[in-house]
């Protein structure tokens, strides 16, 4: 019997402010066996796109993305917020809905025309996607493809996002 995702994925109502349904990862990440079958989706997607290494957000990308690598036998880039890297980093900075932010990676992780597809675990606005397959192009490589484990319909993430081939493993509506 298929195991369901969306029934591993908690709401927590409220959080982080007023108004918001909070999806929150981390009930599948207790259930071994939903995690297993979420990589093994994630990976089945991955293998149908042609990619050479793999971008993870900071944070909850890192969790899906590195035993994707694993599995796939493909590098990892790790995609992380500012000052958060020991080496030399490229930057790209993005407005949020209050202010801004930067994502980084090392310098010469991604090399020139490498197939990337980034890996998060939740698509709302597509804002940090968005920096992230910037950031990739800014360091030579094209994002190829985008993968998440769920999409929230109604935020205009898949919309902002249209210029991307894009996979998701659950959707939700904005208030369910």
């Amino acid at each position: 019997m298929a195991i369901d995702l969306a029934e591993h994925i908690r709401n927590i109502p409220d959080f982080p402010i007023h108004g918001v349904q909070f999806k929150d990862i981390t009930s599948l990440l207790l259930s071994p066996d939903a995690f297993s079958e979420t990589i093994n989706r994630m990976v089945e997607q991955a293998r149908k796109r042609e990619v050479d290494g793999l971008a993870a957000i900071d944070s909850r990308g890192f969790l899906f993305a590195a035993p994707m690598a694993d599995r796939m036998g493909l590098p990892l880039v790790l995609v992380r917020k500012a000052g958060k890297l020991p080496g030399e980093t490229i930057g790209y900075e993005y407005t949020l809905e209050y202010g801004s932010n930067t994502l980084e990676i090392h310098a010469g992780d991604i090399t020139p025309g490498q197939r990337i597809l980034i890996i998060d675990d939740l698509l709302a606005t597509g804002g940090s996607i968005e920096a992230a397959a910037n950031l990739v192009k800014n360091a030579g490589g094209i994002p190829a493809s985008v993968g998440v484990v769920i999409e929230l319909i109604g935020l205009g993430g898949r919309q902002n996002l249209a210029d991307y081939d894009l996979f998701s493993l659950v959707t939700f509506e904005v208030d369910e």
